[in-house]
């Protein structure tokens, strides 16, 4: 259909116009896209395992400060004497285990700084619910130790990671603080399971 008029005929290529740009936009974006993938994947990453180690290390730094925290709020909620015990030596111990970790930051050159870290703070968030829904109940015992466990692993991983990172990278004086800690931290597993064993888990069942 031909336009009558001079306006109509404006109109219907002033569209046309629009239509073939947007056509050829969309043709331009296909082409391009493949491209910018491409370059994408070519960019160079200048990251490697040196900054893996020292982003972990931030990590389980910013998790030994905030169980520093929480282990007297622990220690003073348990109802077993021995528990309360195995909290605040366990207290003692993270403040030497935080400054073992401040050297190895002095070993690489790096300011001891701490990266926000989810996984702990979820694992601590579990045990400040324990410790307010079982408040006074026979079980609090039994929920702590299942608490502290649980950081124990997580850090149990995290020094066995760095140790190994540690070793492959050259860094011996590294790898000695971050054995030191690691085993200390076994034994801290190795107590409260002797606990979780004996009278704190029997108590819970008993009552």
């Amino acid at each position: 259909m031909i336009p009558s008029n001079i306006a109509e005929w404006d109109m219907a290529t002033k569209k046309s116009a629009k239509k073939s740009i947007k056509k050829s936009a969309k043709k331009s974006a296909r082409k391009s896209a493949p491209k910018r993938m491409a370059a994408k994947r070519a960019a160079p990453n200048d990251k490697d395992l040196s900054d893996l180690f020292h982003d972990t290390l931030k990590d389980i730094y910013f998790a030994e400060k905030q169980i520093l925290k929480v282990l007297p709020k622990m220690a003073k909620a348990a109802h077993s004497a021995d528990l309360s015990a195995a909290f605040k030596k366990h207290h003692t111990e993270t403040e030497g285990q935080i400054d073992r970790l401040e050297q190895v930051f002095e070993l690489i050159d790096k300011p001891a700084k701490a990266k926000t870290c989810d996984a702990i703070m979820g694992i601590l968030d579990e045990g400040k619910e324990i410790m307010d829904e079982y408040k006074g109940t026979e079980a609090l015992d039994a929920g702590l130790l299942a608490a502290a466990q649980a950081v124990e692993h997580y850090e149990i991983s995290r020094y066995g990671t760095l140790k190994a990172w540690a070793s492959k990278l050259g860094m011996t004086e590294a790898v000695r603080l971050l054995d030191e800690t690691l085993q200390q931290e076994h034994k801290t597993d190795e107590a409260l399971t002797t606990l979780a064993l004996g009278e704190v888990n029997s108590e819970a069942l008993a009552a």
